[in-house]
């Protein structure tokens, strides 16, 4: 359940004691932080650290049962937020979401994780090697997370942004545009940006209010005022990964609507050839219908060169059928 359990004072990590109540203790008296790292934690697991750090029940909730979407709520001893990292595999073409929680209170951070989407490892790490960052406490703990996140945002976003040209070279393909596949992966690319905008989408709000701009100016519980130019910087990355996602959702409907067009031409030049063709087989069909009829009174009927004038005619007519239908291009 425990990934990792440090104090931190004035920016650099020492070992405390195993038991919560006496870490938070030490890491308070001391004017550091304990930083409690869990991993899809059980009900029961996470019973002992709830009554340690004293989390409302209802962020507690949230957190075993996960499924939520990015959001910051304020409590009265802690603040509780969630981010979705995510995880693009370049073998699949495909994004999965993880799931950070982050509860934020006086002198700890508690972090759950679920899923194998998040930044959390490497989070600890590089705030390890930043003291002066570390320094600023608890808030550089959220400050860093949500950074990270923001940060692979934007990476996974030029990673799709590379699958979408790709995808509208094989639409407007001369020879793969018709594919019969292309519309189950234009629809398999739609779902994927998707999955990566309900990561992001649901994530400004909170950024916003953290970085304490438009209505959201009050300060935030626990957080650091300090702290507002960074957020703001995370804010604004943010913003140009939502503008990139919105860029994708459109133009993936364009080259979807693109295809379908291009398919539904296809099709009226296919019927139009069988049309015409249709149209060249009857004529002889008709002539050879009407004198297989052995009718006694028939134009020419004894005339030694009836059958050849008729195949002459037959021949003539397919002629200026076929010149006909090629000059109006349905040939």
């Amino acid at each position: 359940m425990i990934v990792d359990c440090a104090i931190y004072r004035d920016g650099l990590r020492t070992e405390g004691p195993e038991d919560f109540s006496d870490a938070l203790g030490e890491a308070r008296a001391a004017g550091g932080f304990v930083w409690v790292g869990l991993h899809e934690p059980t009900e029961r697991e996470f019973d002992l650290v709830t009554q340690e750090f004293a989390l409302h029940p209802l962020a507690v909730e949230d957190a075993l049962k996960a499924h939520q979407r990015p959001k910051l709520e304020v409590y009265e001893d802690s603040l509780f937020m969630v981010l979705k990292p995510v995880a693009y595999e370049p073998e699949t073409d495909t994004v999965s979401a993880g799931e950070v929680m982050v509860f934020l209170g006086d002198g700890f951070v508690v972090t759950v994780r679920h899923g194998e989407g998040s930044p959390l490892k490497a989070v600890r790490s590089r705030l390890e090697q930043e003291p002066e960052l570390l320094g600023k406490g608890p808030t550089s703990v959220l400050y860093a997370i949500a950074d990270a996140a923001v940060d692979h945002y934007l990476d996974v976003a030029t990673e799709l942004q590379t699958d979408l040209e790709e995808l509208e070279a094989e639409v407007f393909s001369p020879d793969r545009g018709g594919s019969r596949h292309t519309a189950s992966r234009i629809y398999t690319f739609k779902r994927q940006v998707l999955e990566f905008r309900r990561a992001t989408g649901p994530l400004a709000p909170p950024l916003t209010r953290l970085a304490g701009n438009g209505t959201f100016g009050a300060a935030v519980p626990f957080v650091d005022d300090t702290a507002r130019p960074f957020f703001r910087d995370v804010s604004d990355h943010l913003t140009r990964v939502n503008e990139s996602v919105e860029n994708l959702d459109r133009l993936v409907s364009d080259i979807l609507s693109a295809h379908l067009a291009q398919m539904s031409v296809r099709q009226n030049d296919d019927m139009r050839k069988i049309s015409a063709w249709a149209a060249m087989a009857a004529i002889p069909t008709m002539i050879a219908g009407i004198y297989g009829m052995n009718f006694e009174h028939m134009p020419e009927l004894r005339w030694v060169w009836s059958y050849p004038a008729v195949i002459a005619l037959m021949g003539v007519l397919e002629v200026l059928l076929y010149r006909l239908f090629k000059r109006r291009g349905w040939l």
